[in-house]
């Protein structure tokens, strides 16, 4: 197969999606790979590594879009490449489809096969190719929250974990997950105050076991978000329902108990949002204030990190790149946990709950194979 690689434009993404280290496992497989002019560069990686891993670079993105049967990004394509897409060449990123129905649309319009790596699922229901994002994303959440709270930056004044005789600061997560357990693990190392809320009593077990004592594990809902929210400094939004729209799980209302210079991050903006006054921000511009309180909502937080997250990243998607490109998309979708990943095909939505997001119509992948 001919797989194209990318260069991402959203702003401030300096993520690529394959290190010249895939491209040559990619190259091993019998398969050409193409990759546009400095696509790396962000991430520390040359042009020149790619071509000794046996890559050929091209300098545009139409170039890519027009040679590759497969092309792969790290965020959702941009309006500037919906008419590069090509009828049946497989789109394999992160889509976030059930966030934005504009970018849906377009998508079905292309004609293109759509897989999300935030969909595909492994043999034990697990995200694998979301965990590696969400593990960098959730401790990016408490670092950036406790910058935020610093007087400098508008915050409370607060430091994390205080010093002999003075109380440490009162972290709120919501949501027990991949993004939350290491955002929690975070603020714990930094000496907070730390409750971690989920709605499985299993897994509210599990983090009992794992976390320090400076972490309280309890079980969510209205009520215990609300009474939490008075006395918290930081509170991170960590809630994932995969491939929908995320809950929102702080009211308009809820924020105006808050304390004044208070920060909340949202790192479900991908999602939606859990919070009720998040809108998507830039690492130009990541943080803006309602009713006194910081709200940290970048939407590709991991991208400010991206050496660290392009190598995380490879690590997780290759296996499934590989497997996409040696079979083609139509047999490695009767792997179940595959084909969960196939958001769209042509102009049909085969993922439900992208569907039920805007009420559109929803068809079986299976009728499609």
């Amino acid at each position: 197969m001919i797989v194209g690689i990318l260069k991402e434009i959203k702003p401030q993404e300096n993520r690529v999606c394959m290190t010249p280290a895939g491209v040559e496992m990619m190259i091993a497989h019998g398969h050409e790979v193409y990759v546009e002019k400095s696509a790396g560069n962000g991430s520390g990686f040359e042009d020149s590594q790619y071509v000794d891993a046996g890559a050929k670079i091209l300098d545009t993105p139409a170039e890519v879009y027009e040679i590759s049967e497969m092309v792969m990004h790290v965020k959702e394509p941009q309006p500037s490449e919906f008419s590069m897409i090509k009828e049946g060449q497989i789109v394999f990123t992160y889509l976030h489809l059930a966030a934005d129905q504009n970018l849906t649309q377009e998508l079905l319009k292309t004609g293109s096969i759509g897989i999300a790596y935030e969909t595909i699922e492994d043999e034990n229901g697990g995200l694998p190719l979301l965990a590696p994002m969400s593990e960098v994303a959730g401790r990016l959440a408490t670092q950036q929250g406790a910058k935020y709270l610093e007087r400098t930056f508008g915050g409370r004044g607060v430091l994390l974990g205080g010093v002999p005789g003075t109380p440490p600061a009162n972290v709120m997560v919501i949501g027990g997950g991949m993004v939350g357990i290491n955002a929690a693990q975070v603020a714990c190392g930094m000496g907070a105050n730390v409750t971690i809320l989920d709605m499985d009593i299993n897994r509210l077990r599990y983090l009992s076991e794992v976390m320090p004592a400076n972490c309280t594990p309890l079980m969510s809902s209205p009520a215990v978000i609300r009474d939490l929210a008075k006395s918290a400094d930081l509170v991170i939004g960590a809630v994932l329902i995969a491939g929908a729209k995320a809950p929102k799980l702080i009211t308009k209302e809820m924020l105006s108990t808050m304390k004044k210079g208070s920060v909340i991050v949202d790192v479900a903006i991908d999602q939606g949002g859990c919070f009720e006054t998040s809108k998507p921000t830039t690492h130009g511009e990541p943080i803006y204030v309602i009713d006194d309180v910081i709200h940290y909502c970048v939407a590709n937080m991991p991208g400010a990190v991206p050496l660290t997250s392009t190598i995380a990243l490879t690590n997780a998607t290759l296996n499934y790149a590989l497997k996409i490109a040696d079979n083609g998309w139509q047999a490695v979708c009767k792997d179940e946990g595959i084909a969960k990943g196939v958001n769209y095909v042509g102009d049909k939505l085969v993922c439900k709950p992208v569907a039920d997001a805007f009420g559109l119509e929803y068809i079986e992948l299976g009728t499609l194979l």
